[in-house]
């Protein structure tokens, strides 16, 4: 999941006029006036009220629909981009970015920036919603991935879905060889950074839930779709629904945003 740190820059102005003659007396020059516009006013940028954080582990700022369109809503629940776009997602990296060719795009590739999209022309914007940079295929550079074996998988048994750890399941017959023994009418790992205790999407009695690999309930039962996007590997959040057409994004505590 950001914190802002005020510099506060000091600049002085010594100004000091020595005169050695040879004869015995010594002249004082007058000290020379400093015009106030020589002096570099120090600017500080106020932290931003509006970004408040309430649970570190999620995003400062949330993708949120409204009308058709997205923007951004704080942890409060107060939109602080409105919604002005088709697609938007979280504050994250953009590898293609980091890596670009062009030097001066390399910046907007920062975790600073979000990527959103109008009338089919995507953007980066920064967190006061300012559209900062404009998608360019000549700025886009292949993104350096390092592959990562997960550590666990689904597997079915007679039509219904468990867990098994790749490194220790041998017997299929066996039960103590499962890490969760096939129960749930489907499963499926959702990609995160810590791949020894994934999360996991759960369908049981018809609705959806998050359960992790010692099978503990994360998320309770009762969503009718929970998508299976990359919403916890950046934002720590899970997008539910409980119509199956409106979505909205959810903590690990169910709490809804």
């Amino acid at each position: 999941m950001m914190i802002m740190k005020n510099l506060v820059n000091f600049f002085g102005v010594f100004i000091s006029v020595f005169v050695f003659s040879q004869t015995r007396s010594v002249k004082k020059l007058p000290v020379k006036s400093v015009q106030k516009s020589q002096v570099k006013k120090t600017v500080q940028t106020k932290p931003n009220p509006d970004l408040v954080l309430l649970n570190e582990d999620i995003p400062v700022l949330i993708p949120k629909k409204k009308n058709g369109n997205f923007g951004y809503i704080n942890q409060k629940g107060k939109f602080i981009i409105q919604p002005d776009y088709h697609i938007a997602v979280f504050f994250a990296e953009d590898c293609n970015l980091l890596n670009s060719p062009n030097e001066k795009a390399r910046k907007f590739g920062t975790e600073d920036y979000a990527t959103v999209e109008k009338e089919k022309i995507s953007y980066r914007i920064d967190k006061s919603g300012k559209r900062v940079y404009q998608y360019k295929d000549s700025d886009l550079a292949k993104c350096k991935s390092e592959f990562k074996q997960q550590l666990f998988h689904a597997y079915v048994l007679n039509g219904f879905y468990g867990i098994i750890e790749d490194a220790r399941f041998k017997n299929a017959a066996d039960y103590k060889d499962y890490q969760i023994y096939p129960q749930y009418q489907y499963l499926h790992i959702l990609e995160g950074d810590d791949l020894t205790d994934p999360m996991i999407i759960a369908l049981h009695n018809d609705k959806f839930g998050i359960i992790d690999v010692n099978n503990r309930i994360i998320v309770p039962f009762e969503y009718e779709d929970i998508k299976r996007n990359f919403s916890w590997k950046l934002g720590k959040m899970f997008e539910v629904s409980k119509d199956g057409i409106h979505y909205y994004y959810i903590d690990a505590d169910n709490k809804a945003y």
